[in-house]
Order: structure tokens, then C-alpha cells, then sequence
């Protein structure tokens, strides 16, 4: 039988709650909705109409979407590099819990595989302009780098949306938290949330 997700309150009822200086987070996917941007550049700078949200079933865009791959190459470069006209939005919820988090634990911890942390610390600063208590940024440039950052920091739960990097952390002893989106359907073992209230829900406070 396929291992299915479990959720939150499944979490909650047979293990001890997180220790809000022991979560980490992904940035693309979990609390920023960086997928939608890129249907917004798709539409206003490519002229791409249609695609939807739920048609984004798998992390790497150009196995699910029927597009030309220098156009998929423009897009993703805009995304990682910045300069498009729109704006990169939080997600619901992440603003209030994030500041939550920070106010309990000091500061909270962000781990990006993007080449450059720019364009990802401007909306970091532009949700947080208070800087929310306290944020750290580490932008590692690849996937497999995540992990040896969340090991450094004393980890013990990273929430992501890449299911590859989900078993990646979980093979170091990391507990992954995959928050879930139309391109991590699959079946896999881990917690799974829906939203950033159920987040909360996981938190010890």
C-alpha cells in the first residue's frame, strides 16, 4: 500500500508540538505564491493565457506545461532574478504566523535553493517591514545544500513543497512538513498541512 500524508491534527494528537526555534521554512511554494506570479508574467509579458493554478502538477514546470522551453527559461529567469511588473504575494496567513513564530522564538529561519537572495529578501522586507521580530535568509543555490544549513541551525522540522527535497531532509533526520500545492500530489509518509493555520496548529506555544 502507498504511504499516504497525515495531517495535522493526526501530528498533534501523537507527537509533542514543534519548538518554534526548530522550524524552518522554504520560501517559494510555502509562503510566498510565487507560482501564481509566474502565471501573471506568463500572461501580462508572454501573452499566455489559460494555464491554470491546478494545472501546475509537477515542480519542474516544463514536464506539465506545453510551452515552449526558451519561454519557460525567460520565465523562471524573471522569477529568480526579479524585474517583472507585478508583485510576489505571501500566502494566506504566513504574515501573521511567521511574526508569531519570531515573536516566540527570536528570529525564524528561511532556506531558499535560489542562486541569489535578492528578489526573495525585498519581498521578505516588504511583507515584514519591522522586520517581524526578526528573519534570517539563507539562500543555498541548490536543493541538496538545504539540508546541511538546516543540520548547522539545529532543525528538527523544515516545512517545503519539493517532495524530493522533502526525502532529501528526511534521510538526515529532519522531519519534513510538506505544505501542500497542485505539483506534490503524490503519494509519500510525511506531515502534510493545507494551509498556515494548520502550521500554527503544529506549534508549541
Amino acid at each position: 500500500m502507498a504511504p499516504t500524508a497525515r495531517s495535522s491534527l493526526a501530528l498533534a494528537e501523537a507527537a509533542p508540538r514543534i519548538d518554534p526555534e526548530a522550524i524552518a521554512f522554504d520560501v517559494d511554494g510555502v509562503i510566498a505564491d510565487t507560482m501564481r506570479l509566474f502565471l501573471e508574467i506568463a500572461a501580462e509579458e508572454y501573452g499566455i493565457r489559460g494555464i491554470r493554478y491546478e494545472d501546475i502538477t509537477t515542480y519542474n514546470v516544463e514536464d506539465c506545461l506545453d510551452l515552449p522551453g526558451q519561454v519557460i527559461e525567460g520565465l523562471l529567469r524573471r522569477l529568480i532574478y526579479g524585474g517583472y511588473r507585478g508583485d510576489l504575494r505571501p500566502l494566506p496567513g504566513a504574515p501573521e504566523v511567521v511574526r508569531r513564530i519570531a515573536g516566540r522564538a527570536g528570529s525564524v529561519l528561511f532556506v531558499t535553493a535560489r542562486p541569489i537572495s535578492g528578489p526573495v529578501e525585498s519581498f521578505l522586507r516588504r511583507v515584514f517591514p519591522d522586520g517581524a521580530g526578526g528573519f534570517e535568509l539563507v539562500a543555498t543555490g541548490s536543493f541538496a545544500a538545504k539540508t546541511e544549513i538546516l543540520k548547522r541551525r539545529g532543525i528538527t522540522h523544515f516545512v517545503e513543497d519539493r517532495l524530493e527535497t522533502c526525502f532529501a531532509v528526511d534521510r538526515e533526520g529532519i522531519r519534513p512538513v510538506v505544505f501542500a500545492q497542485p505539483w506534490n500530489r503524490q503519494p509519500h509518509p510525511f506531515l502534510e498541512v493545507q494551509s498556515w493555520r494548520e502550521i500554527e496548529e503544529l506549534i508549541q506555544w
